[in-house]
């Protein structure tokens, strides 16, 4: 994941993990009723679809579409265990480019930060990189 590039400034290893800690940072903010383990794996593995996005080829065509099905099968093959609430978080976060909306609160969770990566990692510069949110203070 560390060697695939993701919204043109980053990796996909750095975007999910930047969506994990954004999910983890509202967790501890807002007190959410879920169990804190399961939604970091679930954000981890939001985009486990393990092939490069940029390459050519039917699997490339229509990338943001179909990779969240693509994340799900992978993630099952490593971790078979993966709970409805991490299956629902894969599986659904594209929405809405993805038809059918997340079930969880979690899925909507990372459906939502998912764009908020994506958008910090699209306009985020090698100059600020360093600064990008893991200074971020958060709310104690």
């Amino acid at each position: 994941m560390k060697k695939h590039k993701h919204h043109i400034n980053g990796t996909v290893y750095g975007h999910s993990v930047k969506v994990a800690y954004l999910c983890y940072r509202h967790h501890k903010r807002y007190g959410l009723k879920m169990d804190i383990k399961e939604l970091i794996i679930g954000a981890l593995l939001h985009d486990y679809y393990l092939y490069n996005l940029h390459g050519v080829g039917e699997k490339h065509r229509f990338h943001w579409f179909k990779h969240p099905k693509c994340a799900l099968k992978n993630a099952l093959k490593k971790y078979p265990d993966l709970t409805d609430m991490q299956r629902d978080m894969i599986k659904h976060h594209m929405f809405p480019l993805t038809p059918i909306p997340p079930k969880t609160k979690a899925g909507w969770l990372i459906c939502f930060y998912d764009k908020v990566a994506a958008i910090s990692d699209r306009f985020e510069t090698k100059k600020n990189r360093k600064i990008s949110f893991h200074n971020i203070p958060s709310k104690q």
